[in-house]
């Protein structure tokens, strides 16, 4: 009867049980600071690369379906929480060395190490107070990407961020919603927020340069001098709309 009474005050109560995640087990830490995004209004520097290829191996084998499920062939090596409500997306595994990376409609990104099919940590990327109030939509239908020791994922819990590729720890995270895969070019991550903004992020602090308006919805590309959204160039530098 205790159990039944400290589950239901757990319910009532999301503040008092703020450290467990409701969907998968372990302790959990508030992943911001602040209910804004902090625009500073700074203009990017030159950017000398191209594009990373932040999405691993291309012919990753694995794949996922709408249940959380990730597959090898026909063989389940991973089971996640289903849910009634999820997003339609192209999500899918990415490999990367021995390992799997991947975002699930609950809002988690796990990593799994490929030689032993375990889980090697689960990281929660969604605002903790979309979890209460009704159904939440919390999907991770951006694509992650791993870049070195670093692995970047947005979600529709309002939430784009940096973790750590070995522990699965934040580094940081913006308040932004992703609903498209997003480019990092030398240091700045190009997101597409569902706010129909694009936003210049300096990944090595977080940092929203600037954001800009757009008019559709669009994978972000970048052509060496532009960042291109649908028919829209828009000046890296400094965000603004070129004619």
């Amino acid at each position: 009867m205790k159990k039944i009474w400290g589950f239901l005050l757990c319910v009532l109560s999301m503040s008092a049980c703020s450290e467990h995640d409701p969907i998968l087990p372990g302790i959990r830490t508030d992943i911001f600071d602040s209910n804004d995004v902090n625009v500073v209004n700074m203009d990017v520097p030159e950017l000398s690369g191209d594009v990373k290829n932040i999405h691993g191996n291309q012919e990753c084998e694995y794949r996922q379906d709408t249940t959380n499920t990730i597959f090898l062939g026909d063989k389940k090596i991973y089971t996640g929480f289903s849910t009634d409500n999820f997003v339609k997306s192209n999500q899918s595994p990415i490999c990367v060395e021995n390992f799997i990376y991947t975002g699930l409609s609950t809002g988690e990104v796990i990593k799994i190490n490929t030689r032993n099919k375990r889980v090697v940590w689960v990281a929660d990327v969604y605002r903790e107070n979309n979890l209460t109030g009704g159904a939440a939509v919390v999907d991770i239908v951006a694509h992650v990407g791993v870049d070195g020791k670093y692995v970047y994922a947005g979600g529709l819990g309002d939430a784009f961020c940096k973790l750590n590729a070995n522990n699965g720890n934040k580094v940081w995270c913006v308040n932004i919603s992703v609903p498209n895969d997003f480019i990092i070019v030398d240091n700045f991550a190009f997101v597409v927020g569902t706010d129909n903004n694009l936003y210049a992020i300096n990944t090595d602090n977080g940092n929203v340069y600037w954001k800009s308006a757009i008019k559709k919805q669009s994978v972000p590309r970048y052509d060496g001098k532009y960042i291109i959204i649908g028919k829209q160039k828009i000046d890296y530098k400094n965000g603004k709309l070129v004619k």
